[in-house]
């Protein structure tokens, strides 16, 4: 007989979440108070990809895309939020435009990463997803617009771009170690359950008895 592991459904948004939803936006703004130092003259080196790989780890996949999302839509709207205090539509028309794209979509893939099969995360994990999602895949959505609005080959584009891997690798293992810092101090910062191995063995630290995975 297989005996099946039943599986906590998913909860709705609530105001918890829409709260840590808003505080990893005002994160993500508030290290970009100090002005980034530009490259080339086009894409400036900031902080605030630190932010967004600490949006994706805590907050999860679903989460951490949001709060990404919600924190472009305030710059949309004019609000001085990236980089230096700037906002407003011209932040998606310029050459940083896919990098900022890409902190949604690399917000969410660290969270998938992190938290992969739903198991506590450990340092090496952690590390992995960092830098896939919070290089690789912002890379990936910035690289190619940054290429196409200032009219340079791609692959010197890319070759370019090679001058932000230093900063991202210090941000990412900062990140890291915040991380797994919390998973041992507080695991309840993380709001999610996670599975026992094989043995039966607890794999997390305890969660809140009304946490389940967003």
């Amino acid at each position: 007989m297989t005996v099946s592991t039943p599986i906590a459904p998913r909860r709705r948004l609530d105001a918890t979440d829409l709260a840590r939803v808003a505080v990893f936006a005002a994160l993500v703004a508030v290290l970009g108070l100090p002005s980034g130092v530009t490259v080339f003259g086009s894409v400036p080196i900031t902080a605030q990809t630190l932010g967004v790989m600490l949006a994706g780890a805590i907050l999860g996949p679903w989460l951490g895309a949001l709060s990404m999302a919600v924190l472009l839509a305030l710059v949309a709207v004019g609000l001085p939020l990236l980089a230096g205090g700037h906002g407003g539509i011209g932040a998606f028309v310029g050459p940083s435009a896919g990098y900022l794209f890409g902190w949604i979509a690399g917000a969410f893939v660290i969270g998938l990463i992190v938290h992969a099969g739903r198991r506590t995360p450990v340092w090496w994990r952690t590390l992995l997803g960092m830098i896939v999602g919070g290089i690789l895949v912002v890379y990936l959505f910035g690289v190619p617009v940054q290429s196409l609005v200032t009219r340079l080959p791609l692959d010197a584009t890319a070759l370019m771009s090679l001058v932000f891997v230093p900063g991202d690798l210090v941000k990412a293992v900062i990140a890291t170690a915040v991380v797994t810092t919390l998973v041992r101090a507080y695991p309840r910062a993380f709001r999610r359950t996670w599975v026992t191995d094989q043995r039966g063995v607890a794999a997390d630290a305890p969660a809140p008895a009304d946490s389940r995975v967003p």
